[in-house]
């Protein structure tokens, strides 16, 4: 992670309360409605998100969470806030996640936050969304990543543990790497 665009998406690690935030700013180029479609339906999802996800989009709806290769068993979540167009955020097992979508002059900005209650696992879910957000992003291009999701999970794991620290990485990677 040394070029400067790799650092700029790179995710922060904030403590918030007796939990942990990590949280990414993506400058997208796309329209937001573009990026919205591509976070909430099903088929944009497939193309980036890290389990299958199975449910409606509406407030305290229950949701499913599907691995695609069977690493580990299905979970549950609920959708806790959902303004279309812009905000949604839901529990995902333990996990809170936040995704916001702002118009910019050039596209759009997405933020993705996930608050955490193990510290230990913030370097392992750092590199993971950060692969996921990149392959959000060849998603919308049109284009497929590089190599494969174990082999750019590495590469910016390393990283996530140099910047959060070894308190940070005790969870090692996620099933299925």
């Amino acid at each position: 992670m040394n070029s400067q665009l790799e650092q700029d998406t790179d995710g922060v690690l904030e403590q918030k309360g007796n939990r942990w935030r990590l949280r990414f700013t993506r400058p997208l180029p796309q329209p937001p409605e573009t990026v919205w479609r591509a976070i909430t339906e099903s088929e944009h999802l497939e193309a980036w998100f890290p389990q299958r996800v199975v449910g409606e989009w509406a407030v305290g709806a229950p949701l499913r969470f599907e691995p695609r290769g069977g690493e580990f068993p299905p979970f549950d979540g609920e959708v806790l806030a959902y303004e279309p167009g812009s905000t949604v955020e839901f529990r995902w097992g333990t996990d809170l996640i936040r995704l916001e979508v702002a118009p910019t002059e050039s596209g759009c900005t997405l933020t993705l936050i996930d608050t955490i209650d193990e510290l230990g696992k913030a370097a392992r879910d750092g590199a993971g969304w950060h692969v996921c957000l990149d392959a959000l992003g060849h998603h919308l291009a049109g284009t497929d990543p590089p190599g494969t999701v174990g082999e750019r999970w590495s590469v910016v794991h390393e990283g996530y543990v140099e910047r959060f620290g070894p308190e940070a990485a005790t969870i090692g990677p996620p099933a299925g790497l």
